[in-house]
């Protein structure tokens, strides 16, 4: 392993949007900065799995399954 390549991990306090807050390590920042969220993970999609939409544009989906329907996937 090639010495001095990592980056420096340091305490940070995180603020979520609804106001909570915890410390952490990251290696965001520096010691004792304060990183405040602009996105609520409680209720964004991204880390709820909120509504999934599958577009089909072109037909790229459909073309994929026909050619791969034999596969068993």
């Amino acid at each position: 392993m090639k010495a001095e390549i990592h980056p420096e991990y340091h305490m940070i306090k995180v603020v979520m949007t609804d106001g909570t807050e915890y410390m952490t390590r990251s290696t965001w920042g520096s010691e004792g900065d304060t990183m405040t969220l602009e996105i609520d993970p409680l209720a964004h999609p991204a880390w709820t799995g909120g509504q999934q939409h599958l577009m089909d544009r072109g037909g790229r989906v459909s073309k994929f399954k026909k050619r791969f329907e034999g596969l068993g996937l």
